[in-house]
């Protein structure tokens, strides 16, 4: 359920858009109001299940998410789809580290590596399916139905879940830390808030200036307060391991460059190259189903060749598949322009995810996995939050100044120039006025397309950079080997 949300919003935000004639910062919101709530509460999820059970955290999650979810099909305004998704990330806060702290909860270590490579392989068929089968209902029914989808999803989780889930809880659960809640909330909020309406009041209107620092505030005191809890939803103890901070420092860099880009990706595909709702769905469906093929075989890379071949080789060639991004222009063929970059990038997210995911939960004492498990994904996600908030400004400001030395080279009077000005924060759905003829809104509509593909090229090369630090990072931080870690009713010699 959370894995198809991932990617079916995506690719329905152009028919969301057309719905209620949204800006390119509304729909920023429609992602980041999910994000921003799963960031902050996934924490406390993965301790929730620590503390009161991690069956019965897991189901909450799922029941909240799938209300949410027809929440989200019923609304009638982009401020009801934004708050609906919100509460969406919060169920998702309580099942994504729900459902990887039982495994390792229930797996010792020789078996727990394949284990999440399942894990991981059954999410990313939900990954593959949900833009293909979500694209096609946006595409033949309305986008609502790409949150209806969820329901009978729901409903086979819970039956599934009551019959075979064992409940399961850490031996030494403190309290909640709920000033770390609220905190890491107040400086998600004010951070995103900041960079996401910077686009559009700029950089110095008290909005966007307040948020920033009342956000930048609260992300100190979040750190002290962690420091001074008896029961942090962050403890510190954990990063004294240079694996499990490494780790999660890949984690961040690689996740906020798959966050970008898959918001920006359909975009693409469906606003500037022409594609369908189903066939911008099924353009990415190669990089889930590698993804997919090989996640078992990646599980078991860490046991065979340590952890830090697979994490360096596999962010390096995922930086790869950025950089092929970077190639294509409009109008060609999706064969030649993107699916060897599909393919590569696809691979080098196979080779480390599941290495990625065992090293993190395998470097935190078995008291700690809900903890570890919600410390990674709340990176992941923060990581997603951040660079669609970060680089979706650089995506506009760049898409605006290439749109206006475009502008420039076509004989427009003033007032057109500003109407198509006044509409850039709808990125390449805005509007052209409809008062041109056929022949120069043929044009001014090439130039949109460009400026986009202008502004798409120079975040997808940051994306690049991001996974080459990555990588970097693995190299002094990520042992070649492992040590065994016990479960608790293993007797050390």
């Amino acid at each position: 359920m959370a894995f198809i949300d991932s990617t079916v919003v995506n690719v329905a935000l152009p028919a969301i858009q057309a719905s209620f004639q949204a800006t390119a910062v509304d729909l920023q919101w429609v992602v980041e109001a999910y994000g921003v709530v799963l960031a902050a509460f996934i924490l406390t999820g993965g301790s929730l299940g620590d503390k009161l059970g991690r069956r019965r955290i897991f189901l909450t999650g799922v029941a909240i998410f799938a209300t949410a979810s027809m929440a989200c099909a019923l609304s009638s305004s982009i401020e009801q789809l934004m708050f609906a998704r919100s509460v969406q990330g919060l169920g998702a806060a309580l099942l994504v580290p729900g459902s990887l702290s039982i495994i390792s909860a229930e797996f010792d270590d020789r078996s727990r590596g394949s284990a999440i490579g399942t894990w991981s392989g059954f999410t990313a068929i939900t990954t593959a399916l949900g833009p293909v089968l979500g694209g096609w209902l946006v595409e033949n029914a309305s986008w609502r139905w790409a949150f209806f989808i969820n329901l009978p999803l729901a409903v086979a989780v819970i039956i599934l879940s009551l019959r075979w889930i064992p409940e399961s809880r850490a031996s030494a659960a403190g309290d909640i830390d709920w000033p770390g809640v609220l905190f890491v909330t107040l400086g998600l909020v004010g951070l995103v808030t900041g960079f996401i309406e910077s686009s559009s009041l700029g950089w110095t209107h008290p909005l966007v200036f307040g948020s920033l620092i009342a956000g930048f505030v609260s992300v100190i005191v979040f750190a002290v307060t962690e420091a001074r809890v008896p029961s942090p939803i962050v403890p510190l103890s954990l990063f004294a391991s240079p694996t499990f901070s490494g780790a999660n420092l890949l984690t961040l860099f690689l996740y906020a460059a798959m966050g970008i880009f898959f918001f920006l990706f359909p975009l693409d595909l469906i606003q500037v190259q022409g594609y369908s709702a189903t066939r911008a769905g099924a353009a990415t469906l190669p990089l889930i189903l590698l993804m997919f093929a090989l996640s078992r075989w990646s599980g078991g890379l860490v046991a065979r060749y340590g952890p830090r071949l697979p994490l360096i080789f596999g962010p390096l060639l995922a930086a790869l598949g950025f950089v092929l991004f970077a190639v294509p222009s409009t109008g060609e063929s999706y064969w030649r322009a993107f699916f060897p970059a599909i393919v590569v990038l696809g691979f080098g997210m196979a080779v480390t995810v599941a290495p990625l995911t065992t090293v993190v939960m395998s470097s935190a004492g078995q008291d700690h996995v809900g903890a570890a498990s919600g410390i990674n994904n709340a990176v992941a996600r923060v990581a997603g939050v951040l660079a669609i908030a970060i680089l979706g400004s650089v995506m506009m400001n760049a898409f605006g100044k290439q749109l206006d030395q475009r502008l420039a080279k076509i004989s427009l009077t003033p007032d057109v120039v500003h109407s198509i000005q006044a509409e850039r924060i709808k990125l390449a759905g805005l509007e052209v006025p409809a008062s041109l003829d056929a022949n120069t809104r043929t044009v001014v509509l090439e130039a949109v397309r460009d400026a986009f593909v202008s502004g798409f090229r120079i975040v997808i090369l940051i994306c690049a950079a991001l996974a080459a630090a990555g990588a970097a990072i693995v190299c002094w931080s990520v042992p070649k080997r492992m040590a065994p870690r016990a479960l608790p009713n293993q007797r050390r010699a």
